[in-house]
């Protein structure tokens, strides 16, 4: 069962990431294609999809399937430190939702530089995550 839940872990992580990668970028577009409604409304429905169909499901299948290896292998410094910096994700996940409801309701207080500094947060995140998970420090 092991196994599995690792295989179904790392799948979900690997969805979710992918949102988190992409989201930010369609913002980006979003924002520097503000004047033109056909555009917008494009993103518009681009962010939506992308956030309730798939990254929210693999955010939450992420958590259940890590959590239940926890089960498994206990808990560590490491992976302590690795549930913290996925809490960060998290509040990260949620902050980009907050924007996409903003942009969506035609609040645009974000500049697309901006926007690409913020799609930054996920890969910095992802290193340490990865680092500790495979390099299990303490």
């Amino acid at each position: 069962m092991y196994e599995w839940l690792k295989v179904l872990h790392i799948i979900s992580l690997i969805s979710w990431f992918a949102g988190l990668f992409y989201l930010p970028r369609l913002f980006v577009y979003h924002v520097e294609n503000i004047n033109k409604d056909e555009s917008v409304e494009i993103f518009k429905k681009m962010e939506h999809k992308l956030l309730k169909v798939i990254m929210n499901p693999a955010m939450i299948a992420t958590w259940i399937f890590g959590l239940s290896l926890v089960h498994y292998v206990g808990l560590s410094k490491w992976l302590i430190l690795k549930i913290f910096f996925v809490v960060l994700l998290s509040i990260y996940h949620m902050y980009l939702s907050r924007i996409r409801k903003n942009l969506e309701s035609g609040i645009n207080k974000y500049s697309s530089k901006f926007l690409r500094y913020l799609n930054e947060v996920p890969t910095i995140l992802l290193i340490i995550i990865v680092i500790l998970v495979v390099i299990k420090p303490f």
